[in-house]
C-alpha cells in the first residue's frame, strides 16, 4: 500500500538536510499531486467486494471528514483519515512524523519480546539514530533513552517520543491540514459536490 500512496524518487526532508541542499528535489505541484493520490485513495472501500469496487468509487461519508476536523485522534482512528494526512504530510516532506507514530502503534500490539527487540531496532535505526534514512527531529535525553532501552524493550519504550511527535503534528502539521485544498477537496467529495477547479 505504502508503494501506491509514496514516489519513491521524493526525498524527504531528512535527506536533503544532509545534502545541505545541494540537491534539488524533483518536484510535483501539490495540485497535481493530490490530484493522482485522491484516485487512488478513493479506488478501494474498506467494506466493497472486489465487483462493487471495479463498478463505484469508495468516498468516506460526509459524517466521516467531518469529525476528522474534531481531533487529530479522530482523524487517525479512521483508515481513510490516516491515509489522506499521510498524503498530507508527505506534500509538506515530513511524512517521517505520521510514518514514526504509526510505526510506535503497531509496535505497541507486538506481544513477542523477540519480536518486539528486533522491531525496535528496526524503528530505531529508521527513525531514531542519528543520519537515520528517516530521521525525526528528537532530544538528545529521549533519544538516549530509546537507545538503552533497546535490548529489553517494552510496549512503553517509545512512548515519549511517540507523544513528542504526535504534539508537533497536533500543534503544526493538523491546523494545516485542515486549512488544505486536500481536505477541502475531501469534504466536497464526501458531500458528493463536483470539486472547485484548482487552476
Amino acid at each position: 500500500m505504502r508503494d501506491a500512496l509514496y514516489e519513491k524518487d521524493m526525498p524527504c526532508s531528512a535527506c536533503l538536510r544532509k545534502s545541505g541542499g545541494a540537491v534539488e528535489p524533483k518536484r510535483i505541484t501539490s495540485k497535481n499531486n493530490w490530484r493522482s493520490r485522491l484516485g487512488i485513495f478513493l479506488k478501494t472501500s474498506p467494506h466493497a467486494s472486489p465487483a462493487k469496487t471495479q463498478r463505484k468509487q469508495y468516498r468516506p461519508t460526509s459524517d466521516e471528514v467531518n469529525q476528522w476536523a474534531q481531533s487529530l485522534d479522530k482523524l487517525l482512528s479512521c483508515k481513510y483519515g490516516t491515509i489522506a494526512f499521510r498524503l498530507f504530510m508527505k506534500s509538506e516532506f515530513c511524512e517521517e512524523n505520521i510514518e514514526f507514530w504509526l510505526a510506535c502503534e503497531e509496535f505497541r500490539n507486538i506481544k513477542s519480546p523477540t519480536k518486539r527487540r528486533a522491531r525496535a531496532k528496526r524503528i530505531y535505526k529508521e527513525f531514531i539514530k542519528s543520519e537515520a534514512p528517516k530521521e525525526i527531529n528528537m532530544d538528545f535525553n529521549t533519544k538516549d533513552a530509546i537507545f538503552k532501552s533497546l535490548h529489553c524493550s517494552t510496549q512503553s519504550s517509545f512512548i515519549a517520543a511517540q507523544n513528542k511527535v504526535y504534539s508537533l503534528m497536533e500543534n503544526n502539521s493538523y491546523p494545516r491540514f485542515l486549512q488544505s485544498q486536500l481536505y477541502t477537496q475531501l469534504c466536497q467529495l464526501a458531500q458528493g459536490r463536483e470539486c472547485e477547479s484548482w487552476e
